[in-house]
């Protein structure tokens, strides 16, 4: 996924503390550059700001890695240290190796980026014929098709078990909310199409693809494709969240096969700085040989759909904010210090990173976590672009401190708000059996509740870690609780009744605003299904 950005949002928030007792592992990598010598002290203060076990870092410049590295610990509680080498899931900077596979197509000449998507999947199918009719594979990576802000995702989110063919045919239902490109709204659902275009177009599928036509070529041997394809004796971190936007806990690895485009991949630093490089120099590899050519590498980030930018959320964060920012194909774009910035970063359960290129420095920064703190990755990638651009120091640390006390503080108001309009004396209109049952969803499919033991128990029938106890909040109105604390994704379940007091519809919203946008119970409509 791709929450963090330039006005601080961030997931991680609460008071857990730091593990003592853990040091930076650098003993096997190379000898800090003179400007990077603060990063030590700036990683340590951020491990311990942002309650962050790990974090490795690698920096490139002018086509050499001047830093690659590991601090912290793989996992809380066990002593293996983070390396330059140890995987860590990068989530949505998949989404630049997607973008980069389907232009190695349109340079073989296998398809163009401007056909149309159903001239090569005949059963594509959008909610509207017209922007099923006129998708390009362009728009496919763009997030400009009209969806909402993460749309689909819960086909996926948390793993489902729907296939990759099942999820581009549920495509079909999810609902439409904007313009055809009209505006920027980052969705995921499409890149599971891109992926079947791959795989279509190829004839081969998509991980055999990734692993013969990129990361062999580029050098990535410790890359896998995801973490289904993690080898005996590989180095993989552990991700680790909140639960309860409170504890800090690891949390199990998670495998996305049936959206591998825009997401999944595991890779390391060192892995991800030869990545870097051969971006940096036009799609050129490290013999000189091309990946691709410097014409596709300017078309992939050649801006697609612009960005409002939003005010910075505290003022601390306002050097940060660019004049400009916008989506290109499978990267960002925005500029800072007068530089332009090629970038992305990826949002995971427990582990999240950002990769940042300045194309005119021949600069790049890669920032890998096992923690759910996008503050955590920015403050340092905003660290390194200050050093080696040798621009005015900024205390990126406590900037991005003060971003998280008001997204906190936002949440707690939100949470008052509706305190506040709660009637707690009010008592549901129906007796509790009569909530239960089986609902459907247009896009989604099943959603069942239950009751048992004097309770109703929700259970979304393709997503083993969305059951939860429901707790009556107001009138016909409960919260979720899911069993699984660290989705900090609990929701309001609204039913609204018919004139005979029989449950014609269900509709949810997470109860908090630090909830994961993927978490896209908004864009259900449940109704009752007669069996």
């Amino acid at each position: 996924m791709n929450k963090w950005v330039w006005g601080g949002l961030v997931l991680s928030v609460g008071t857990a503390t730091m593990a003592a007792g853990t040091q930076p592992a650098a003993a096997q990598e190379a000898a800090v550059p003179a400007q990077l010598q603060q990063l030590d002290a700036t990683v340590e203060r951020v491990r311990q700001q942002f309650d962050v076990p790990g974090v490795a870092v690698a920096v490139v410049k002018d086509g050499k890695v001047v830093l690659e590295r590991g601090w912290g610990l793989r996992e809380l509680g066990k002593p293996e240290p983070v390396q330059a080498d140890t995987l860590f899931a990068i989530a949505s900077n998949t989404k630049a190796f997607t973008a980069t596979s389907l232009n190695l197509l349109a340079e073989e000449g296998k398809l163009k980026m401007d056909d149309r998507v159903i001239d090569h999947l005949p059963s594509f199918r959008m909610s509207d014929p017209y922007v099923t009719n006129e998708m390009r594979i362009r728009d496919l990576l763009s997030h400009r098709s009209g969806l909402s802000l993460g749309a689909g995702d819960l086909l996926f989110w948390p793993t489902t078990r729907y296939s990759n063919a099942e999820v581009v045919s549920r495509l079909a239902h999810v609902p439409l909310k904007n313009g055809f490109r009209d505006r920027y709204a980052y969705d995921n659902i499409l890149y599971a199409v891109a992926q079947q275009v791959i795989e279509k177009v190829s004839g081969q599928s998509f991980d055999a693809f990734l692993q013969q036509r990129i990361f062999d070529k580029v050098g990535m041997a410790g890359t896998r494709y995801n973490a289904d394809h993690l080898k005996p004796g590989d180095k993989a971190a552990i991700g680790h969240a909140k639960f309860d936007f409170k504890d800090l806990r690891p949390v199990a690895p998670l495998t996305w096969s049936n959206n591998a485009g825009a997401g999944g991949i595991y890779s390391s630093v060192h892995d991800l700085a030869r990545w870097m490089n051969v971006q940096l120099a036009g799609g050129k590899l490290a013999d000189g040989t091309p990946l691709f050519t410097e014409q596709t590498q300017q078309q992939m980030w050649q801006m697609q759909i612009p960005q409002v930018v939003p005010k910075a959320s505290v003022p601390e964060l306002e050097p940060a904010r660019p004049n400009f920012a916008g989506y290109a194909e499978g990267w960002s774009l925005s500029d800072y210090r007068g530089q332009k910035l090629v970038w992305h970063t990826g949002g995971w359960p427990g582990q999240v990173s950002r990769l940042t290129l300045v194309p005119e420095q021949k600069l790049g920064v890669v920032v890998l976590t096992n923690q759910e703190s996008g503050a955590a990755f920015n403050a340092i990638t905003m660290s390194v672009l200050d050093a080696m651009l040798d621009a005015p120091s900024h205390d990126w640390v406590a900037a991005y401190a003060a971003g998280v006390a008001k997204a906190q503080g936002n949440a707690d108001e939100g949470w008052a708000k509706h305190q506040a309009a709660r009637d707690a004396k009010s008592r549901p209109s129906l007796p509790l059996c009569g909530y239960a049952g089986k609902y459907s969803d247009a896009w989604y499919g099943d959603v069942f509740v239950e009751q048992k033991a004097g309770k109703l128990r929700l259970r979304f029938g393709a997503t083993a870690d969305l059951v939860g106890t429901m707790e009556h909040w107001q009138h016909d109105t409960f919260i979720v609780r899911w069993d699984n604390r660290s989705l900090n994704a609990d929701a309001f379940v609204n039913f609204s009744l018919d004139p005979d007091g029989k449950v014609r519809e269900v509709r949810m919203q997470p109860v908090s605003s630090l909830t994961d946008f993927s978490f896209d119970f908004q864009d259900l409509l449940l109704k009752p299904n007669a069996e």
